[in-house]
């Protein structure tokens, strides 16, 4: 399977630097199409363009509301024909119309081990809640923040002298490693959301999500 993955992000886009170094690689089937940021100051703009991909600005603060606002994004996403679409960084919290657009097709990915620690501030929580292992979750997307079906994930160790920043800073490798796997499953035609429960090779997924620890 090869096609056409767009990537839509609001900030520096460290992971999306690991998804563009894949398929350059060669490790990922198709191309990423279109980087498209709400904020046009938005880092990962300058890593799409130094890699000659199509960027695209569409700043969410010109919109009356947020359904007006994913309507035109899903205008925009559309002309690309993406067969997958990307969240990387992107902090948008999207409509119930957006997400059903895109079902099966739309994936993020979050730095905790879901389902603990949906929205933010996950790793000042998993320091706070004592926890001995943290980590990052790639998910399909549904109306439910962060609360899609798993398909991948990447542990931690928790130190005892970890800050947030330090605690961030190591779930971001693993992050780098899982999200180009979670996208080259997907474009090879490997992981499918069937009845809202993810099956990589045909194997449902359901209670034996693969995880790589540190």
């Amino acid at each position: 399977m090869s096609g056409s993955i767009v990537v839509l992000i609001s900030g520096s886009g460290s992971n999306l630097q690991a998804i563009i170094d894949s398929v350059k690689a060669g490790d990922i089937p198709g191309q990423i199409s279109a980087v498209i940021s709400n904020k046009e100051n938005a880092y990962g703009l300058q890593r799409a363009e130094q890699a000659d991909i199509p960027t695209r600005v569409l700043d969410h603060t010109e919109f009356a509301n947020r359904e007006i606002f994913d309507a035109n994004m899903i205008r925009l996403i559309d002309e690309y024909q993406p067969d997958l679409v990307v969240l990387s960084g992107f902090m948008r919290i999207l409509t119930a119309d957006f997400v059903r657009r895109y079902a099966g097709k739309l994936i993020n990915i979050h730095p905790s081990l879901l389902p603990k620690y949906q929205g933010l501030h996950t790793h000042k929580r998993a320091i706070e809640a004592g926890d001995s292992t943290h980590g990052a979750s790639v998910h399909f997307v549904t109306e439910e923040l962060d609360g899609g079906p798993v398909f991948i994930q990447a542990s931690v160790p928790v130190e005892q002298d970890d800050t947030p920043e330090t605690l961030a800073a190591r779930v971001l490798v693993q992050e780098h490693k899982i999200y180009p796997i979670a996208v080259k499953w997907f474009m090879e035609g490997r992981i499918q959301l069937q009845d809202n429960i993810p099956h990589l090779d045909g194997v449902s997924l359901a209670g034996n999500i693969p995880l790589l620890s540190a």
